[in-house]
């Protein structure tokens, strides 16, 4: 079982809380910093993680405060809701989450009593990545042997029916995500509804120009094909025209069976792939243990759920940018 680094468990972060160290709002370098929904005179909202408090910084500029509930360093997958943060969650004007992925955050904002109440998930559309179970053939047409993906696939219950919630990583998806907040802050708070549409538009504007570089930057590659420890990057791989292949499908806990770890040495030799990638919150020992049993290089393709000392960036935008960096690099950019 992979073991996550900096995981803080649903007692540690109540102990936590106790002592004054909870929830923390999200801005600056590390996604953070002190904040109490309820006690200021802006307009307060509760993030579920990273890639929502981003878009809520970036729309409500000064006019919003912002509050975490996943700590900078920890896998949101993790999380677990602590008193404190429930009790924030009554005291805020806006829940914004997205649901799907950390289903502790989902049942904690519908049982709220926040005023407004955002779901990411209702703002575009999302589709099921991942190979199926049963001897099926996944979506680029490998097939797999009975029950080979059972765990990778059950591992969390991510968003409805399955489908795959990662969808920050589609600049466009995200910029559709980024739409509908502006909307709703707009309606919640329209005294500064001229200020979240002005910022709503130059946010769009500039996915809109991450979205150019990498239609560019991926356009012309030795191979499309490329290697992660679990399927964050269907959506960005659905967007560029390349196929991505995960160790461990869309959980990042599941451990590959070994007629999985066989078929991906296979895809490698046969598709060209140099490098197999692995991501900053969670263990990379899976994805270098693979690499050595087919002799590939290693290499971060960060999904972007949190920023630490270790990213590749002080923000979504760097970071974007240092994946694709990576991915120019691992797919052999002509």
């Amino acid at each position: 079982m992979n073991v996550r680094r900096r995981r803080i468990s649903g007692i540690a972060v109540t102990a936590a809380a106790a002592l004054g160290l909870g929830t923390l709002s999200a801005c600056s370098s590390d996604g953070s910093a002190a904040g109490e929904p309820g006690n200021t005179d802006k307009f307060d909202v509760v993030a579920s993680f990273y890639p929502m408090a981003f878009l809520a910084e970036q729309i409500g500029g000064d006019h919003v405060g912002v509050t975490s509930l996943t700590q900078p360093g920890q896998e949101p997958h993790d999380l677990e809701i602590s008193a404190k943060q429930r009790a924030q969650l009554e005291e805020t004007d806006a829940a914004l989450f997205l649901k799907g992925l950390q289903p502790s955050a989902d049942e904690a904002i519908a049982q709220s009593g926040a005023k407004t109440k955002i779901d990411a998930a209702t703002l575009t559309s999302l589709e099921e990545h991942g190979a199926e179970v049963g001897g099926h053939a996944d979506e680029h047409g490998h097939e797999h042997a009975e029950g080979e993906h059972a765990e990778e696939e059950h591992g969390h219950d991510h968003g409805e029916g399955g489908k795959d919630p990662h969808i920050w990583l589609d600049p466009v998806k995200y910029a559709e995500v980024a739409k509908g907040v502006g909307e709703a802050f707009e309606k919640a708070d329209p005294d500064h509804a001229a200020d979240y549409k002005k910022n709503t538009e130059a946010l769009v504007a500039k996915l809109g120009d991450l979205n150019t570089t990498f239609e560019t930057g991926l356009k012309d590659t030795k191979t499309r094909t490329f290697i992660t420890t679990h399927a964050a990057f269907g959506y960005l791989a659905e967007r560029y025209g390349l196929t991505e292949e995960a160790i461990s499908g869309l959980s990042p806990e599941a451990e590959p069976s070994a007629a999985r770890v066989r078929e991906l040495a296979r895809t490698a030799k046969a598709d060209g792939v140099s490098t197999i990638f692995y991501e900053t919150l969670v263990s990379d020992e899976t994805a270098k243990t693979v690499a050595r049993d087919a002799r590939l290089k290693t290499d971060v393709l960060d999904p972007v759920e949190g920023i630490t000392d270790q990213s590749r960036g002080d923000d979504y935008f760097q970071v974007m940018e240092a994946n694709l960096k990576a991915l120019q690099a691992a797919l052999g950019t002509k």
